[in-house]
């Protein structure tokens, strides 16, 4: 009876998901709808989608597990995060919304590059949709691994059936629907998923008084020589300053700044900076709390978990009725569809517009575009499920490879394109394969070297100085081009007026 009301309030939620996905499939007219929703996105649904399509299953199963592991020294991530979302909204978001709508009206990151930079548009779109592609689906991979561990804990299946099912579930909606049924469903993703993340540690405190979590934690680090409530235990200055660098990468996720580029204006993103920021905060303190609290709620039941990363299934199924643990899953769900999807359509875009359009079908219809691009969200995902066929994949590794993959190939160019009206287009090309190669061999390089201490700096910061370093260097050697600084400033002018 029990598994029966899970499985009906998980099932519920299917449905409703893929509802929003056919109602989006009747409102999708053109390209421009399927990938960004026709820029017509309001305050709190650009916040909510940003938010959802950001945190995927990390939020709900990597971040607890690494809090359960080792204690509140994993956390500087979450406040390197939130400080790193903050400073985007405030610093990218209202100019990329106007840049990429005078530039041509740009859909992509990719096409944005190419009008800004016209001189080395060809090589710019080339490169940066490859760099999409190889993260993105690496980033993707993490996405099938997080909802393979879902279905598996859910229906006892073994891990490649689940894989399948975990996969499924977000490729219809996305192949059917485009960016509006992703929006639109990342709305009502990102509530349940605050919803959980807040109602969990306030029933372990229900559940065991404050004393029983002070001795339990006091007793679990005895036993195991870990400062659980030690916020600098095992972590040195350069474990902190990586952890906090994980907000650099905000400025280059093409899936979050798609966002930016969607709303419906400058006016919109302010308001969705506060809602946004509010939501982010809440979610990261609740998702701590749920490792933090749950370790000490399995400490005191005496239950042993076999994965870390379950931490926060296995709790909510301890403690709650099994309709809410329905909804709880529905929630995990909805935290790795949301950025899963997100991620299949940006590489569709990727290949769609930068690749299928600009050089093999420069005629085609609006609607042939559409389709093609769904067909690439089928050939992505198939991608992502060969990578994920490991059991014992890591969604923590796979995401902070991609993260930093992104953060330092585009964050600096996107942040110089937006100030500096005198950056080449020669300049910009040599600066993101400077930032994307240095992600690729740092760590080998470094152990390579036997510097193992900065093989252990997350690779986002050296890429992101490379990136930033070529870029801004290149320009000094080089004339800056009279027409792309006219055409920058005309871009400042209206975004001033806005």
């Amino acid at each position: 009876m029990q598994n029966y009301q899970i499985y009906t309030a998980f099932g519920l939620y299917l449905v409703i998901i893929l509802g929003i996905g056919i109602y989006a499939y009747i409102s999708t007219k053109n390209f421009n709808d399927y990938i960004l929703g026709g820029r017509k996105m309001g305050s709190f649904v650009t916040a909510m989608s940003a938010g959802a399509s950001d945190m995927s299953g990390w939020l709900l199963l990597g971040l607890p597990g690494a809090i359960f592991l080792t204690g509140l020294s994993e956390a500087w991530i979450a406040i390197g995060l939130t400080v790193g979302a903050y400073l985007n909204y405030r610093i990218v978001a209202g100019r990329l919304r106007v840049f990429t709508e005078h530039y041509g009206n740009a859909l992509t990151l990719p096409e944005y590059f190419a009008m800004r930079f016209p001189k080395r548009a060809k090589s710019l779109k080339i490169l940066s949709s490859s760099v999409i592609l190889f993260f993105f689906t690496i980033y993707c991979a993490s996405g099938v691994v997080a909802g393979a561990k879902l279905f598996q804990s859910l229906l006892g299946i073994d891990y490649s059936t689940a894989l399948i099912f975990g996969a499924l579930a977000t490729i219809t909606y996305t192949f059917i629907g485009g960016y509006l049924a992703i929006s639109w469903s990342d709305t009502i993703q990102a509530s349940l998923m605050i919803f959980v993340l807040l109602l969990a540690p306030v029933m372990v405190l229900l559940n065991i008084s404050w004393e029983d979590i002070t001795l339990a934690l006091e007793a679990k680090s005895q036993q195991t020589g870990i400062p659980y409530s030690n916020w600098l235990y095992n972590v040195s200055g350069i474990g902190v300053i990586s952890a906090l660098s994980w907000g650099l990468g905000y400025f280059g996720q093409p899936h979050i700044l798609a966002r930016f580029m969607a709303a419906s204006s400058v006016q919109a993103l302010d308001k969705a900076r506060v809602i946004g920021i509010i939501w982010m905060l809440l979610c990261l303190s609740g998702a701590c709390a749920v490792g933090y609290f749950g370790l000490a709620y399995f400490e005191v039941k005496g239950i042993t978990l076999s994965s870390a990363e379950s931490i926060f299934i296995e709790i909510s199924k301890a403690i709650f009725n099994p309709w809410i643990v329905g909804i709880v899953l529905s929630a995990i769900l909805a935290a790795i569809m949301s950025t899963l999807s997100a991620q299949f359509l940006m590489c569709s875009a990727a290949i769609t517009e930068d690749f299928y359009h600009s050089f093999l079908r420069k005629n085609a219809s609006s609607k042939e575009l559409v389709w093609v691009g769904r067909a690439m969200v089928l050939l992505i995902a198939t991608l992502a499920i060969i990578i994920a066929q490991d059991p014992n994949s890591k969604v923590m590794g796979l995401v902070s490879y991609a993260w930093a993959g992104f953060g330092a190939a585009f964050g600096p160019l996107v942040i110089i394109s937006l100030f500096n009206r005198n950056i080449t287009s020669n300049a910009a090309l040599w600066g993101m394969l400077a930032g994307a190669i240095t992600v690729v061999i740092w760590k080998p390089l470094m152990n390579t070297l036997n510097w193992k201490d900065i093989a252990n700096l997350y690779e986002i910061i050296p890429g992101f100085l490379a990136c930033s370093f070529v870029t801004l260097t290149s320009s000094i050697f080089s004339p800056a081009d009279k027409q792309i600084a006219e055409k920058f400033d005309h871009a400042v002018e209206s975004f001033t007026k806005q």
